[in-house]
């Protein structure tokens, strides 16, 4: 093959992974990583025989380590790259690559420019305990510059929206050309209507999945079901407080996930400036509306009362439980046809031809 896509890591069920993993059946190409959770990975079993994967095991438990490693993989590992005519770099730390692909073209698909060196640089600090923020800011040091020299470098630039379009001009002084994130709409479908509302966002602060819990708190009769993991699951397990009506899956395999989506009534997405955003359109192509925050990419998938309801921030809680209300059963219904029809204009044939084009 002459193309090989490069992804920081394979963990979760997260959507870069899966962009890249239909990419690499669709054009087709090869794909190299910083390191894969599970030698089964989904994403990565799923790829034709015809593919090449590249593991650069730059795995570890360590948080900050974790991602200098993962930099520092892609800066001395990469020199396979000379063998491929393109290179398309997925994530934060691969475009450090580029510097083993000088006579060729490089493509960046850029899913947002790392936000805990720019747009949130203060939140992530001040989530770290005051003896591990310099170790941060060290990093940020270290890899700022680097990103910044190796992205100036791209023949090419994608954004995955306007939202992290907007983001590159501003942070990079760079321009960018938007091509959104594939969805599989054969695969997310109506299955039924069950008696819960799902949130399948990972669990970390910018995504206020501890609105949602609040919110159910509130509506005892109202049953949630939470199909995700991350750094704040014991902390909104303990808010739930064994709340009969709150249910905590974990991390879920790819099957279950379509049913949990498909079986829903409506979800609820509610991060902060979200990059893009997938489970809205996944949502969507199940005939489910979503409950979502009026800014950041949802702004650019879901349609005010026609596939969803948009809150307009600062959230609070009583909105978040009046959407709620407003989302019964049979309001859903009648939603359902405009939902479907939505996500049809992100389906993963159009992506790839897009991404065929460029």
């Amino acid at each position: 093959m002459n193309t090989i896509i490069l992804h920081d890591y394979f963990e979760s069920l997260e959507g870069g992974g899966r962009l890249c993993s239909e990419l690499a059946k669709g054009l087709p190409a090869d794909i190299g990583y910083g390191f894969a959770k599970k030698a089964t990975h989904p994403f990565l079993t799923s790829l034709p025989p015809s593919s090449c994967t590249r593991d650069l095991q730059a795995f570890s438990r360590l948080p900050l380590w974790r991602q200098f490693k993962l930099s520092r993989a892609f800066t001395h590992r990469t020199t396979f790259l000379k063998n491929y005519a393109t290179v398309i770099y997925s994530g934060f730390y691969t475009p450090l690559a580029v510097r083993h692909h000088r006579h060729g073209r490089n493509i960046l698909y850029c899913h947002t420019p790392p936000r805990f060196i720019y747009d949130q640089r203060v939140f992530y600090l001040n989530q770290l305990p005051i003896g591990l923020r310099p170790a941060l800011q060290a990093f940020i040091h270290y890899l700022q510059p680097r990103y910044e020299q190796a992205v100036a470098q791209m023949d090419v630039i994608i954004a995955n929206s306007e939202n992290v379009r907007h983001r590159i001009r501003h942070y990079l002084n760079q321009e960018a050309t938007v091509i959104h994130p594939p969805c599989d709409t054969s695969r997310f479908i109506w299955q039924g209507l069950g008696d819960y509302y799902l949130s399948a966002a990972r669990l970390d602060p910018l995504k206020q999945v501890n609105l949602i819990v609040q919110a159910f708190l509130k509506m005892p009769k109202k049953r949630l079901i939470v199909t995700s993991g991350g750094p704040e699951l014991p902390k909104l397990q303990k808010l739930a407080n064994h709340a009969p009506n709150i249910h905590f899956t974990g991390w879920v395999g790819e099957t279950q996930l379509t049913e949990l989506i498909g079986n829903a009534i409506a979800t609820l997405y509610l991060p902060i400036e979200e990059d893009f955003g997938m489970s809205p359109v996944e949502s969507m192509a199940a005939g489910k509306p979503v409950i979502g925050i009026a800014q950041g990419g949802i702004l650019e998938t879901v349609i005010q009362n026609e596939t969803g309801i948009l809150i307009e921030p600062p959230l609070d809680v009583e909105a978040i439980c009046h959407a709620v209300e407003i989302l019964t059963p049979q309001q859903v219904i009648k939603m359902r046809e405009a939902c479907e029809k939505r996500a049809e204009q992100f389906r993963t044939e159009v992506f790839l031809e897009k991404m065929r084009n460029v």
